[in-house]
């Protein structure tokens, strides 16, 4: 049997569970998952290996109408998923409009590439509301494969799997076999963090904040790790750091349990927060965290 090989990008709405989805179906938590919406700004891939194929999946933002200039970066993205694709996952779900997005739609009617549409959160919704769905989106998308799952429950995804694979053009393996994702672990630090950031608190704090490893060192016993929280007005500086510091000691504490889990290593954790105004408009901070045109 022929090789297969290929990039798989997944896009969708904010909270129809892209994150969770392909954190399911690699078996790491490589993107960060919260309720909250915006919660994936970055295009993160996560790999799988199997005996004659190796698929590379990309986790994207969720499409949104861009305010300020990180957003802009973000669709920006997702776009740049869609043209780079060797298959395309599109994300939806059974609590979203069915019609919210209308561009992108006609966007994946114009692709050439293979198109799985999953319908996710199946568990939340009944046979007869699921089967309606994907009657809905196989007349939407015509020539979509439609697959209903639950990636909170785990059900479907090897369906998906199958699917993927069986629509993988042929070709070596793009990475090493024992790699899993393109992100080092400085990114995973700081993704952590932010991921704590979006559970902790309310309102504008987690929009407003950015997370920067400012060093990573690493000895026989353990990481230590210090990092910076970046707020854009001093009143959120307070907020952050909480009455007697109990906010950012909360925060520090959830995260380095959660990268000692995920380093399989002590991590000692150091976190301080500084304002800057600008670095949600500011190209030249954009691209010191990582963002792209």
């Amino acid at each position: 049997m022929a090789f297969k090989s290929g990039f798989v990008n997944i896009i969708g709405n904010p909270n129809v569970g892209k994150s969770t989805l392909m954190n399911a179906l690699v078996g790491e938590k490589l993107s960060i998952v919260t309720s909250k919406a915006q919660t994936t700004r970055h295009r993160i891939m996560g790999i799988i290996n199997g005996d004659d194929y190796q698929i590379i999946f990309s986790d994207t933002p969720g499409i949104l109408k861009p305010v300020y200039r990180l957003q802009v970066d973000m669709i920006n993205a997702v776009d740049s998923a869609i043209g780079d694709a060797d298959v395309i996952v599109y994300v939806t779900d059974t609590v979203e409009k069915a019609d919210k997005n209308g561009e992108y739609i006609r966007k994946l009617n114009s692709l050439t590439c293979p198109i799985i549409l999953v319908i996710n959160k199946i568990d939340l919704s009944d046979q007869q509301k699921v089967q309606e769905l994907m009657g809905y989106w196989r007349e939407q998308i015509p020539s979509a494969v439609v697959i209903p799952v639950s990636a909170k429950e785990k059900f479907g995804l090897e369906t998906v799997l199958d699917s993927v694979v069986e629509h993988l053009p042929v070709a070596p393996a793009w990475y090493d076999k024992d790699t899993f994702t393109d992100r080092n672990l400085r990114f995973f630090a700081s993704e952590i963090i932010r991921e704590k950031i979006l559970l902790n608190y309310r309102e504008e704090i987690p929009y407003s904040c950015q997370v920067e490893i400012e060093s990573f060192k690493e000895d026989e016993e353990r990481y230590e790790i210090g990092a910076i929280i970046y707020v854009m007005r001093e009143t959120q500086k307070g907020i952050v750091i909480g009455k007697g510091g109990a906010a950012l000691k909360r925060v520090g504490t959830q995260a380095r349990k959660d990268m000692e889990d995920f380093f399989q290593k002590k991590v000692f954790l150091q976190i301080l927060v500084k304002v800057d105004p600008d670095w949600r408009e500011s190209r030249r901070e954009l691209r010191k965290f990582g963002y792209e045109d």
